[in-house]
């Protein structure tokens, strides 16, 4: 059961990476006003505002990706998902934080949930070694 819950969650988390695509791409607003990822601390210097947008919104997908296959492969009791949540959960956390304007406000909108969970996720299997299914 325990099983079944986790890897429901990871589906959950990986979709919901989603919805920085749509608010990268412009389809869909977070918040209204929320410029999230057009003033990035890392790239608003050198890159253009579209290919800001374009670069977020790849790594979004890519992230949800990466959480999605592991919370397959958690279900599906496959050797790899532990790798694969590995890999996507440091590349949110970079993804949240390059993309990250530098301002305290509205840091639920930008992304700070994600961040908690993705370090939740590290902690539990690279500290923990949990959960050992």
């Amino acid at each position: 059961m325990l099983r079944i819950v986790i890897g429901i969650f990871i589906i959950l988390h990986g979709l919901s990476h989603l919805l920085f695509f749509l608010q990268g791409m412009r389809i869909f607003e977070l918040k209204s006003g929320l410029l999230w990822p057009d003033t990035s601390w890392a790239f608003s210097s050198w890159m253009s505002v579209d290919a800001i947008r374009i670069l977020a919104s790849i790594f979004s997908v890519l992230v949800a990706g990466g959480f999605m296959l592991s919370g397959i492969g958690i279900l599906t009791s496959q050797d790899w998902w532990r790798a694969v949540i590995i890999i996507s959960a440091i590349f949110s956390l970079v993804l949240f934080l390059v993309f990250w304007d530098g301002s305290m406000q509205d840091l639920d909108a930008k992304g700070v949930n994600a961040v908690v969970i993705n370090t939740v996720i590290l902690v539990a299997l690279l500290i923990f070694k949990w959960p050992d299914f």
